[in-house]
């Protein structure tokens, strides 16, 4: 269990929040529009109203004594620069900060954010690639690279086994799970036998990943 202080409850900050108590976490909400807090404070563990951008008001909340602190202000990014610079000037173990564009990381992160999020870009970039290619299920990018992929096994290598289908030295992909039944097996070994409607879990190169998909159209 971690004790979360969530700072800036619109929409996004809503749902983090909820994802946040529901994994069982403490989490401490603040925002200075009172309605908003009124209207949710019960699910959480504490709640606030108060204007972050005041130093004192955060010196109540005892910010070293939280695991995390995410900054979620959406609409107003002078706010949710001072509040991450406040927040490291009284000690946050960490701070996690939303951004909009890269300008914005870079001056988030010169004043203590110790990890950026971009919400929007990253479902935009998961949709594009759902687009793109129709057997790609679900992905994680891992930094600008390399990614895990979950896509559908290709029809060519369906009663091939992993061994004969040889994806790491053909292809450059890594395949990590096979998903069988919507089960995932914990081992596969490369006897494993690959049958119609299963699906792989992956790891790769991401340009290379999605070039193998696209292939297999």
């Amino acid at each position: 269990m971690k004790s979360v202080l969530l700072i800036g409850m619109g929409q996004f900050g809503q749902l983090l929040g909820e994802k946040l108590i529901g994994m069982g976490n403490e989490v401490m909400i603040v925002d200075k529009e009172e309605d908003i807090i009124n209207t949710i404070a019960a699910k959480y563990t504490g709640a606030l109203i108060c204007n972050c951008m005041v130093e004192d008001n955060l010196k109540t909340l005892d910010v070293p004594s939280y695991d995390a602190c995410v900054v979620t202000i959406a609409d107003d990014f002078q706010s949710s620069l001072e509040i991450t610079s406040i927040l490291k000037d009284l000690g946050a173990k960490y701070i996690v900060s939303k951004a909009n564009t890269d300008i914005q990381r870079k001056f988030l992160l010169r004043v203590g954010a110790d990890e950026i999020i971009y919400p929007n870009r990253d479902i935009a970039e998961k949709l594009a690639v759902k687009i793109n290619s129709e057997k790609v299920y679900d992905y994680i990018e891992l930094d600008s690279n390399y990614s895990v992929f979950e896509i559908a096994v290709p029809e060519k290598w369906i009663g091939k086994t992993i061994q004969q289908a040889n994806p790491r030295a053909k292809y450059g992909i890594n395949i990590l799970t096979v998903k069988k039944d919507n089960k995932y097996m914990p081992t596969p070994t490369p006897d494993t036998v690959f049958e119609k409607n299963d699906k792989i879990v992956v790891f790769g190169n991401t340009e290379q990943i999605l070039l193998f998909t696209n292939r297999q159209k």
